[in-house]
């Protein structure tokens, strides 16, 4: 019996339809996760005895930072398989990402923001962890507009990994803020080396909404990577010979 060989999915034009064959499933994934995920921590997780009702936008505010930093640290694995091996696929999933990653890090300061009017009595304070993750932002929109100001794609691939791997040093910054230096930010209430610091219920609908995340970001990049590989490689005969409705 002849073996898959998972390399071949390196080159765009096999990557193409494996990737419109998956989306869908993701996409669907991460409607029913976030529909469960939204129900647990709007209706099932108690009350917070300090907080009250104004903590439960931990349900978007931590997923979404958390995907903010393991989007980028993803993204600039892909920058790196691209400058080490000069594969063309690994440089679109690394463009495909970006946009997704920018979104997240913005939802996080804005929910962030939200949440921290009623518990600290600002909506924004120049703290550490805030800081680095508006820095983040930055990265991420500095990747996209670096890329649209070079016109040859090899060379924006080039550029824009080099300011990716660069920028992978203030995600450990982000995480470990709050140990480094003395901020408003709560503390880690997830670890892998502790018993979690809230009710069950609370730590379910957060992971849901994780991995929901995580879904509806890998099938949001297989989309976009999608037309990325369309726009780049329309000269090759494989993209010409697909019919209208494949594209």
């Amino acid at each position: 019996m002849a073996r898959t060989s998972w390399f071949r999915y390196s080159s765009p034009a096999s990557f193409y339809p494996l990737a419109g064959r998956l989306a869908p499933w993701f996409f669907a994934a991460a409607a029913a996760l976030t529909a469960y995920g939204l129900y647990v921590g709007f209706f099932v997780a108690p009350t917070d005895y300090q907080q009250g009702e104004a903590y439960r936008i931990i349900f978007i505010h931590v997923p979404a930072a958390w995907m903010a930093m393991f989007i980028y640290l993803v993204m600039a694995g892909w920058c790196a398989a691209s400058l080490i091996w000069n594969t063309r696929l690994s440089a679109m999933m690394a463009q495909a990402l970006a946009p997704t990653g920018a979104m997240f890090s913005f939802v996080a300061l804005w929910s962030g923001a939200f949440w921290g009017r009623p518990t600290w009595g600002a909506y924004w304070v120049w703290d550490a962890r805030l800081t680095s993750t508006l820095i983040l932002l930055f990265l991420y929109l500095g990747f996209i507009a670096l890329r649209a100001a070079i016109d040859d794609p090899r060379r924006a691939d080039r550029a824009s990994a080099l300011l990716a791997l660069v920028g992978v040093v203030n995600v450990p910054i982000i995480y470990f803020s709050v140990k480094w230096w003395n901020t408003l930010h709560q503390g880690a209430t997830v670890s892998l080396t502790a018993a979690p610091k809230m009710a069950q219920a609370m730590l379910t609908g957060m992971l849901v909404m994780a991995i929901a995340a995580w879904c509806y970001a890998i099938a949001v990049a297989l989309v976009r990577v999608r037309g990325i590989i369309l726009e780049r490689e329309a000269h090759a005969e494989w993209v010409r010979e697909l019919p209208e409705v494949a594209r």
